[in-house]
């Protein structure tokens, strides 16, 4: 038996959860649709509706191929739900959970599409704010593009800006997903659509690596990282392609490319990176939780999360594994920002090195000083007893007479 949204739609089975609502598989008056049906304590607060209503002209005028188009934003008694294009396909994270990574061409053909769809979105005012695999949708009965790539599709607009209510957050709270939050977020500046190519460079560096380059440990550690960190190099990547990623990872919103600008210079890559292979790297250790920054919310001696669904709020717990979408936590003071730099953010490196500084190489490092230790005390060992050896041998062959020749003359 289906659950009725509103009067035009019926929702008959769950696709999905995340910490801002469940998404169903849905029917409507012109067929399947994907439903988001917001939690009900959400819909429950009159200023989040009242907003929800204001911003229906523009979601709903936002078409675009690489888009998951909004139909119908539906508003009755305590359901608060949108309707959307249903796309028979996955979503980024669940490929990423399969494949770790992808091979640079299929990479970069599908965050090509997601910035063309930012790019429309720009354009009409509309900036995402949660740009990450978990929103992006790969549309399986579509062409294959590039690197066999099926074609990508941004969904989950909107949602980021109606659960950011002043009311809700007071101007002191971060809303978005610690691994993908530019630096002007978590340093409390207005969000722009430059937090949107900062967030889709880090989803193309995801997909190259396997990682994320300033995710890892405690959420207030990776909202630090983002702020005070360099970007580190992948190695096998062309120098080009690296130089995009980090022009639009750097920390000044207006340093990075616009949206529209992004896709077409990544499109003119892709004959450069036609045929790669994914990198070969290893992702960075996990910190022991001892020795991760703020990590008193982790049980000693256990590993800390590395990625995706990491709670901000204590306690609380992700609705669903990998797919934490909207919480909050209180905007780092300018001297917590400070603290804690290192330079450059968690180094990648061959297959099966340890990463300098991590616990792998620390007890690496131990290792090779012990090693080093006991040789040279076998070797200062073996070289006091050649001495000895050879003194010996001295005494023993020498005569009175050449031992008197050898003390100092008496005056």
């Amino acid at each position: 038996m289906g659950r009725k949204i509103g009067s035009r739609y019926t929702a008959n089975q769950i696709l999905g959860r995340g910490s801002a609502g469940t998404v169903w598989l849905g029917e409507g008056p012109e067929g399947p649709v994907a439903i988001k049906l917001l939690r009900e304590d959400l819909a429950s607060d009159q200023e989040l509706v009242g907003r929800f209503v204001q911003e229906r002209t523009a979601l709903l005028g936002l078409e675009h191929p690489n888009v998951v188009s909004v139909r119908d934003l539906v508003v009755d008694g305590n359901d608060l739900a949108l309707v959307m294009d249903l796309v028979r396909g996955t979503d980024l994270r669940t490929r990423l959970d399969r494949d770790r990574r992808l091979a640079p061409e299929a990479a970069v053909a599908i965050v090509a599409d997601v910035a063309d769809g930012l790019a429309a979105a720009h354009a009409a005012g509309v900036v995402h704010r949660d740009v990450k695999p978990e929103n992006i949708l790969l549309d399986m009965r579509g062409p294959l593009g590039p690197g066999g790539a099926h074609p990508a599709l941004l969904t989950d607009f909107g949602v980021a800006k109606l659960i950011d209510s002043p009311r809700r957050t007071r101007a002191t709270k971060i809303i978005g997903t610690p691994d993908y939050l530019a630096p002007e977020i978590v340093e409390g500046l207005p969000p722009r659509a430059a937090v949107d190519i900062y967030a889709l460079a880090t989803v193309l560096y995801e997909l190259l690596a396997g990682f994320t380059p300033f995710g890892g440990g405690h959420p207030g550690a990776v909202l630090r990282r983002h702020v005070t960190e360099t970007v580190a190099p992948l190695p096998g990547i062309p120098d080009e392609l690296w130089q995009l990623l980090v022009q639009c990872l750097a920390k000044a919103p207006a340093s990075r490319l616009r949206a529209s600008e992004l896709g077409v210079r990544l499109r003119e890559l892709l004959p450069l990176v036609a045929g790669m292979p994914p990198l070969d790297v290893d992702e960075p250790d996990v910190e022991p939780a001892e020795e991760a920054e703020e990590a008193q919310t982790v049980p000693a001696g256990e590993p800390v999360r590395r990625r995706g669904a990491v709670p901000l709020v204590p306690g609380a717990k992700p609705a669903d594994s990998n797919r934490d979408t909207h919480t909050s936590m209180r905007v780092p003071a300018p001297d917590e920002l400070a603290g804690g730099a290192r330079g450059t953010a968690r180094v990648p490196r061959a297959a099966g090195a340890p990463r300098p500084g991590s616990a792998r190489h620390r007890a690496v490092t131990r290792r090779r000083r012990l090693v080093l230790a006991a040789a040279a005390v076998v070797l200062a060992a073996a070289a006091g007893v050649g001495t000895w050896l050879a003194t010996s041998g001295d005494d023993a062959g020498a005569s009175p007479q050449d031992t008197r020749h050898s003390a100092p003359a008496s005056p």
